[in-house]
């Protein structure tokens, strides 16, 4: 059963239709090394993002389920490659927050080399979703993500998130601002404004994932 946008004062939805493809996705293992993952079979799109960016509510929405993906406030709690699978061949991945976490340097070196290691050697991989929160978008860790991205010769989505913290038009505004930005070597990167809270941007980003996963392809 789908749901009818309901609009809300600013012009963001409360409500989107619900693609029942996500919301079976489950948890089904976490890896802190390649070879430890699922078979490299099939189709999975990671999502990436620093820390407190909002990347876990944002999979969360995407997937209409609220502890899917674990939430926390503090800053750097996902550190594994968190493996999420919706069917028999299609899987999301919650990559570990970078950026501000309390961690040691050799820790954040693990890490990085754990990240660089997934997305230039997964061959199911299909596509990287970079979330950014809407008030502090492309820091340096953003950037490297996604030129790792780039490099790895991925698909690309921009999320910025918590939209709803700012008003319509300077949302809009920022957006344009980040896609300018970011758009290099002729190649354009979709960006979408996305807020967990109004679910703002859920129905774009299925249609992108439906795309990159090839649901009813």
């Amino acid at each position: 059963m789908q749901h009818a946008g309901k609009p809300t004062g600013n012009g963001h939805n409360l409500e989107s239709p619900i693609n029942p493809l996500y919301q079976r996705a489950c948890f089904i293992t976490a890896a802190v090394k390649v070879d430890r993952m699922p078979p490299d079979q099939g189709r999975e799109v990671a999502f990436a993002g620093r820390s407190n960016a909002g990347k876990s509510s944002a999979i969360n929405t995407i997937c209409h389920r609220r502890r899917l993906a674990r939430t926390s406030k503090t800053p750097g709690r996902t550190q594994q490659v968190v493996f999420f699978v919706l069917d028999e061949t299609r899987r999301l991945v919650d990559l570990p927050g970078y950026g501000y976490a309390k961690v040691s340097e050799a820790v954040k070196l693990q890490w990085q080399r754990l990240m660089v290691s997934y997305l230039q050697q997964r061959r199911s991989l299909a596509g990287l979703v970079v979330v950014m929160d809407i008030r502090h978008p492309l820091t340096a860790f953003d950037r490297q993500m996604l030129e790792w991205g780039r490099r790895a010769e991925l698909e690309l989505l921009l999320l910025l998130t918590k939209s709803d913290k700012l008003k319509r038009g300077a949302a809009r505004a920022e957006r344009e601002r980040v896609a300018k930005a970011v758009t290099a070597d002729g190649r354009r990167i979709r960006v979408e404004l996305f807020s967990a809270q109004t679910r703002l941007g859920t129905e774009p980003v299925h249609g992108v994932l439906d795309r990159w996963l090839g649901v009813g392809g």
